[in-house]
């Protein structure tokens, strides 16, 4: 009887944790009533981060879908539609003239259907496919746009409940022909033939040849091919169904000697064509037929999404989710788009880094711009590693792959400039045999990196190896960590050591140092003065003993030997990284008394509390520290961009303060929150979107003290809730259920086996069983930390007696 009981209690729990948290049972939508406007560019908004021009309804309205390779923003127009096209590797100049994100293709389809009813257009983030369905005289139109990784394609069928209704021109254009900056300026032809539609061209700034085509299938009616000054457009008369097949590529190639070559017109083999490889793609995709593309499209995609589920409400609202906004942004706040949100971040995650591809950058794989803002590339002090943030705690350590092929290619290139680096900065310091590890500076793109200096101090380098070190803390790939991780930290550690100068009392500290983006006050009183630099801020600090305490737990895991870890051994203790000032902050320079006293008090970057999150080093057992993390935060404030709250959150929840995090993860919704649900700096940047997906999951789950504890940050709103699949330090997969704010029930899967450490309230009084119904026994660390070992693939479930 008592065995029975223990089986029915396990499932119990398993069908409680699990189908509270399932996907199946939450349909996350973005969706809209009606169609995105287009009224078009405005070249006369001035927008920061010096891009143009810049289009609100693209940015706040149009909905996205992207495959890591190529991005395509849906307007859902039924008059005429617009499929904006980008791919990541085409760029021209930028500001800072390392190359830039363009615009690649702009597609039309004139529909004319100008009284549609029953107007719907959703975003399913479950499958990854946008639709589009409505009636227009009594016949129900539907289109459906998805961008297959797999197949390396975008897709979109349209179709009709009626034989022989499906009638359009589709047309397409190469944006920015004629460029107000010589340097952008491109050439290019668009041509219509039999079924298709081919864009073509080239950007003389890398000498960067590019091609897009689309190809018209129908399934019954006709097609009409047409050419007329310059324009090429395709009309499809009365067809049954239609499918359009889009592709688009560039010359581009990843190699080292792409970063290494300085000559920009040189970076690319100019007499290489993209015509043979998307001519290729859209015949594989034709042969393989909508149908089969689409499938394959989900078992890869869900793959990957279904993976995580959350529930924070039990209610799902019938409104848009423009509507749903606008009512949150009026106090009307509602856990099911707190949700939504974290979910669409990771769709997007998801949609915009994937193996073979570029990273995601500031933009994802989106732009309509012909420069955008900041270049829409890799920003190595904080936005990029934001991106990433939550790959590994949401199940998607697989999205960081292109990051670790892109930094492959860059990494020779970034050993030269910690060599200049040390010559220019600290000549004493410079090994003979050119052994000075790899740097990285804050701007980078598909073309080229930056040194560290200016505005950033070179603990950006750091900032990066956090995210090596983090893939394998939640992975456990031991052939990772020997192969790339390890090496990785190394290197970046022996450059990060030759940065440090001998200071009073013993200590290291690096000299020059700046922390991102401080600037002093200028005549004028504001802060647009020059940027502060000065000796041993905290942001480089921090960022040495991260990467020097990362690099022993490594070498440590790995029995490695070699001469330089007792320089590490030594010298992490010499480094002073975390000082409380006069006002209980943490200090951001060694010299700064009250705060505020240097730099903005509000400024958007608090990168003094990076050793807070995305380190380790303030935690609950350096409580003064802690302390002092938050009295920060609360003299920083929440008048930030949308990146800045989306750090903030992550703080916040690594405080622990529950309410507080909320209340900047709210702020986030209701100010820097475009209807789309895109987050905005402004303009669109897709760093607080996956950040918060980071801060959302911290809320709910952190393992970064050596232990995994549940709901640490858990806010009154989300009273009664659940989750699965989210992934804790060590490769467990977790799954919980909570009630009236308290836990009732866990599964935990141990992905890699090991000793499996939980914290709770009181939860030395749970009952832990394994899969077959046996008791588990466990080590009471305390009245609030239990830990028991595990065995690899198996799952255990956690009862919590109240």
């Amino acid at each position: 009887m008592k065995k029975l009981l223990v089986l029915i209690s396990i499932l119990l729990i398993n069908i409680t944790v699990h189908a509270q948290s399932n996907d199946n049972e939450h349909v996350y939508e973005v969706w809209d009533d009606r169609p995105a406007q287009n009224r078009g560019a405005d070249y006369g908004i001035s927008i920061p981060g010096r891009g143009f021009p810049f289009d609100a309804d693209w940015e706040g309205q149009s909905y996205p879908i992207g495959n890591g390779f190529m991005g395509a923003n849906i307007f859902g127009r039924t008059d005429t539609e617009r499929i904006q096209i980008t791919e990541k590797t085409l760029a021209n100049e930028d500001p800072y003239r390392r190359g830039g994100l363009t615009n690649f293709a702009e597609i039309y389809l004139d529909i004319n259907h100008h009284s549609p009813q029953n107007y719907k257009r959703s975003l399913n983030l479950n499958e990854g496919i946008l639709y589009v369905n409505y009636t227009q005289d009594g016949v129900t139109y539907t289109r459906e746009y998805l961008a297959s990784y797999p197949d390396n394609i975008i897709a979109v069928k349209l179709s009709a409940s009626e034989k022989g209704k499906i009638s359009f021109t589709l047309s397409a254009d190469i944006p920015y022909l004629r460029s107000v900056n010589e340097s952008n300026t491109r050439t290019g032809d668009t041509h219509a033939e039999n079924d298709l539609i081919t864009l073509a061209g080239n950007i003389a700034y890398f000498s960067l040849n590019y091609e897009a085509q689309v190809k018209v299938i129908n399934d019954g009616g006709e097609l009409f091919a047409e050419n007329d000054n310059q324009n090429a457009e395709i009309r499809v008369v009365n067809a049954n169904s239609v499918v359009l097949l889009i592709n688009a590529g560039t010359n581009y190639e990843l190699t080292q000697n792409l970063f290494l070559e300085e000559t920009k017109t040189l970076k690319l083999d100019k007499t290489v064509f993209p015509h043979e490889k998307v001519s290729e793609r859209i015949r594989m995709a034709a042969v393989k037929g909508y149908d089969a593309i689409k499938e394959s499209h989900n078992k890869d995609y869900q793959k990957l999404f279904s993976r995580v589920a959350v529930s924070l409400s039990p209610e799902v609202p019938n409104v848009p989710t423009r509507v749903l906004l606008e009512n949150y942004k009026q106090g009307n706040t509602q856990p099911y788009l707190e949700a939504l949100i974290f979910q669409f971040g990771r769709f997007l995650l998801i949609s915009s880094s994937r193996k073979g591809a570029m990273p995601t950058g500031l933009q994802g794989v989106w732009s309509q711009y012909e420069v955008t803002p900041w270049s829409g590339g890799y920003w190595h002090n904080i936005n990029v590693q934001m991106n990433y943030w939550g790959a590994f705690s949401t199940n998607l350590a697989e999205t960081f792959d292109p990051y670790l092929e892109y930094y492959e290619a860059y990494r020779p290139v970034a050993e030269v400039n910690a060599t200049e680096y040390v010559r220019r900065n600290n000549p004493d310091a410079l090994d003979a045999n050119g052994e000075n590890g790899w740097a990285i500076g804050t701007g980078a793109s598909a073309y080229a990196i930056s040194s560290p200096g200016g505005h950033s101090g070179p603990g950006t380098g750091g900032f990066t190896t956090k995210l090596f070190w983090d893939r394998y803390e939640f992975t456990r790939d031991t052939a990772f960590l020997r192969d790339i991780a390890y090496p990785t930290l190394l290197s970046m550690s022996k450059f990060l050591s030759k940065t440090l100068k001998p200071a009073e009392d013993g200590l290291l500290l690096v000299d020059p140092s700046a922390s991102p983006e401080i600037r002093l006050k200028d005549e004028s009183g504001a802060f647009r003065g020059e940027y502060y630099i000065t000796t041993g801020t905290t942001f480089d600090q921090g960022f040495i003993w991260e990467t020097y305490n990362d690099l022993l737990k490594a070498a440590d895991i790995l029995n490695a030997d070699d001469e330089f870890l007792n320089v590490a051994r030594d010298q992490i203790n010499r480094l002073d990284p975390i000082l409380i000032g006069a006002s209980g902050q943490v200090k951001e320079y060694r010299e700064e008394n009250q705060y505020g006293e240097i730099g903005d008090p509000l400024h958007r970057h608090i990168s003094h509390l990076c050793p807070l999150f995305p380190g380790t080093l303030i935690n609950s057992n350096t409580p003064d520290w802690l302390q002092a993390a938050s009295v920060t935060l609360d003299y920083r404030g929440n008048n930030a961009t949308g990146w800045g709250l989306a750090h903030r959150m992550t703080l916040r929840a690594r405080t622990k303060d529950a309410e507080k995090t909320y209340e900047v993860f709210s702020t986030l919704l209701k100010e820097k929150t475009a209807p789309n649900l895109w987050t905005i700096h402004p303009p669109f940047q897709i760093d607080a979107n996956l950040g918060l997906v980071s801060g959302l999951s911290e809320m709910l789950l952190q393992s970064h003290e050596g232990f995994i504890e549940i709901l640490p940050a858990l806010p009154v709103a989300w009273k009664t809730g659940s989750f699965s699949g989210l992934v804790a330090r060590g490769n467990f997969e977790i799954a919980a259920q909570w009630d009236d704010m308290k836990a009732g029930s866990m599964s935990i899967t141990s992905k890699s086996g090991g000793k499996c450490t939980l914290k709770y309230p009181n939860i030395r009084r749970a009952r832990i069983t394994n899969a077959s119904g046996d008791r588990m026994n466990f080590v009471r660390e305390s009245k609030d930390v239990i830990s028991f070992e595990t065995v690899k693939g198996e799952m255990y479930f956690v009862s919590i007696r109240r």
